[in-house]
């Protein structure tokens, strides 16, 4: 009750003081004739926020992801030195012109050719259950090519950021070619552990660790190449070829002590995987008669590599080990991916539907059980339709998908196969030029991944195993969320309420078999939660000082098999950014959910950053520091009542770093040719156990 008096108290604040606020000058968009309002540019519809960079945000900047900081869109988390992008601690779809990308094609971007960035906190059918969208709109370039470096190593730390991209153009034809390479070697770590292992017999062993010195390797090598045919306002065609490789490898000692015992433990444990992975992209976009346009995407990517796991206990005085366990895997994976989409657009009106068909063939080899192979084939198939009406101030979103998903176990042959429909509907009212509120219901699928249905059993430590479970369903999440948007001319923002349930979501399940703790995978008895959130956006002083943020209180129940659990929390983010004569100087603030899932709670990185950047001509100059207050903690604390712990990762992430960046543009172009869509297809691969 008090916290519905207060939601009221703020909705009526808000629009008693936008009465009395004089509208200032707008921006006309023909399209919609909807919602605009005045700098910083800004444009609300009913499926998406609209921002326009300004001419400060584009000369402050070297690529578009370092615009898209410089945007400082609510709700958004953009970390350059880091390389991320999240939205209320989820993962953010990344378009360009329609088309899903990633961040580093994001940086290839220059900052002239994005007209606006469009913010999706409620995405379509189309979009495939994401959390959140960004997408770039890009216009064409006055340049027959471009070059954009950036290198960005620490000073006291084996981490660093490198990427080179050049585009060459000749008449309607573009090619392009590009790479990136992220340094993380050797990167010193500890981790602090506890844990409290509960028999049926309810008696109990606590186990403590000291922390003895760590490593964190994570080095990352990305390169792609591309040729794109476009034929203004008739087709476009695109093909792109990449290439991925990666090298994770995460190693701990420590100094185990036992409730039980008075010899203390030394443990080694190391996890970890790498491989490469191949992709190819091809594209076909093509403009009909009477506002329609059909179009077809194919991806197909492959996964050649291992994951590794070694866990060594031996006591101080003793030779022989207490526990050795090693587990090495080798898949090679393959997955495709086909989608076709028909769009129809009238007046006020627009009718979308496609089909897509995604296809995974994983095959992993046991190195330690002697060899043994295991394969598995998962296929999708997704159906949608959907119909985009406005009508006065309001306008209305309704759609339809359907999901088929069917895996099997060759050698096993066991599988299942699932049904799942997909509704969702928005409906949006605009109250006037400065306010309006949208409502929205969507629904999604999440398919078991590789690890939770992989049934060899794979032991973890002294106590623990973990098994696969093959007859988990598909499982389904729905969501609620009232959003209303409000605009003054310093100030704008969302305020919002937000439902979800998941009732049978996935999640692991601890159970005693003899003298295993196994963990294995259930379609538990659901997630429910509810979330209150504020992001505004202030401009302190015009064109020179701004501020942006994001705050949510979630409220979370997980229910499952012997278990039910509670979790309420904070999380958010803050940024502040000074420009004026060249210069931009930022500050970074970051509070990581606290994601109850299972019967675990986890937590992301707490991250503070500050950097300072200096831009003269073609060049960019900066330097910063990751960390520079408090201390850098991710981790988890498991609440089952067969084993109680609590985990924290530390890294020494007080780094000082320093950037450089170089753009140069030069001849005629053509427009450069990007996609309106663009099928997922990830060569799913196997972890190793690991505590």
């Amino acid at each position: 009750m008090k916290i519905a008096i207060t939601t009221f108290t703020i909705l009526t604040c808000i629009l008693h003081v936008s009465a009395q606020t004089e509208q200032g000058d707008s921006i006309l968009e023909q399209q919609l004739q909807e919602v605009v309002i005045e700098a910083p540019r800004v444009i609300r519809k009913s499926d998406m926020d609209m921002y326009y960079p300004s001419k400060s945000a584009i000369e402050h900047s070297q690529n578009g992801l370092q615009l898209l900081n410089n945007l400082m869109i609510p709700t958004l988390s953009v970390n350059d030195a880091l390389s991320s992008i999240q939205a209320a601690g989820q993962s953010v779809q990344i378009r360009i012109n329609g088309r899903e990308s990633t961040i580093d094609q994001v940086r290839t971007l220059l900052p002239e050719s994005i007209k606006r960035v469009e913010w999706i906190d409620n995405p379509g059918l189309r979009y495939g259950g994401a959390n959140y969208v960004l997408n770039f709109i890009v216009t064409n370039p006055t340049v027959g090519g471009s070059l954009i470096a950036t290198a960005r190593p620490a000073l006291n730390q084996p981490w660093g950021f490198y990427m080179a991209d050049a585009k060459f153009n000749n008449g309607n034809s573009q090619w392009e070619v590009g790479g990136n390479f992220k340094l993380c070697d050797n990167l010193k770590s500890h981790r602090d552990y506890m844990e409290i292992f509960t028999f049926p017999d309810g008696t109990s062993i606590t186990r403590n660790e000291t922390s003895r010195g760590g490593s964190i390797n994570n080095n990352t090598t990305n390169a792609w190449g591309s040729y794109s045919y476009v034929k203004p306002d008739t087709t476009v065609f695109m093909a792109e070829v990449g290439f991925r490789d990666m090298a994770n490898r995460v190693h701990y000692d420590g100094l185990l002590s036992l409730s039980d015992r008075n010899d203390d433990i030394f443990l080694t444990d190391i996890q970890g995987d790498n491989g490469s992975t191949p992709t190819l992209s091809l594209y076909w976009q093509q403009t009909l008669a009477r506002k329609q346009m059909l179009i077809v995407s194919f991806n197909s990517s492959f996964y050649f590599g291992r994951s590794f796991s070694d866990y060594i206990e031996r006591y101080q005085d003793a030779g022989k080990n207490i526990n050795d366990i090693h587990t090495y895997i080798r898949d090679r994976n393959q997955a495709y991916a086909f989608e076709a989409d028909y769009v129809k657009n009238w007046r006020s009106s627009r009718f979308t539907a496609g089909a897509s068909y995604t296809a995974n063939r994983n095959r992993s080899k046991y190195e330690n059980l002697g060899g043994n192979i295991f394969h598995q084939r998962q296929d999708k198939v997704y159906l949608f339709a959907e119909y985009f009406h406005r009508f006065g101030k309001w306008t209305a979103t309704a759609g339809i998908g359907v999901q088929y998903t069917d895996f099997l176990f060759r050698e096993t042959n066991q599988g299942n196969h699932t049904w799942s429909p997909r509704p969702q509907a928005t409906i949006t009212y605009a109250l006037n030029q400065n306010h309006n509120f949208r409502l929205n219901f969507t629904t999604w699928q999440s398919t078991p991944s590789l690890a939770e249905t992989n049934i060899v059993p794979q032991q973890l430590d002294g106590f623990q195993w973990r098994v696969g479970n093959q007859n988990l369903k598909t499982a389904n999440s729905y969501m609620l969320t009232l959003r209303y948007g409000f605009n003054f001319p310093r100030l704008n923002g969302i305020f919002g309420v937000r439902a979800f349930t998941s009732p049978n979501a996935i999640t692991p399940l601890l159970f005693w078999d003899e003298d295993r703790l196994v963990t294995t995978y259930e379609n538990s008895n659901g997630l429910k939660n509810l979330s209150f959130f504020l992001a505004p956006q202030i401009e302190i002083i015009p064109e020179w000082l701004m501020a942006s943020g994001y705050v949510q209180f979630r409220m979370e129940r997980m229910s499952g098999t012997g278990y039910t659990l509670h979790s309420n929390g904070w999380s958010g983010n803050a940024q502040v950014q000074l420009t004026h004569w060249g210069f931009v100087l930022s500050a970074q603030y970051n509070h990581a959910e606290r994601d109850l899932w299972g019967e675990k709670i986890s937590w992301g990185e707490d991250i503070n950053i500050i950097d300072l950047s200096y831009n003269w001509k073609s060049w960019q100059f900066g330097a910063g520091i990751i960390m520079p207050f408090g201390r850098y903690d991710q981790g988890s604390k498991s609440m089952s009542k067969w084993n109680h712990n609590e985990q924290h990762m530390r890294l020494n992430m007080r780094m000082p770093y320093i950037s450089i960046s170089y753009n140069l543009q030069w001849g005629r172009q053509k427009r450069g040719a990007q996609k309106l869509v663009d099928v997922d297809a990830n060569a799913d691969h196997s972890t190793a156990g690991g505590r």
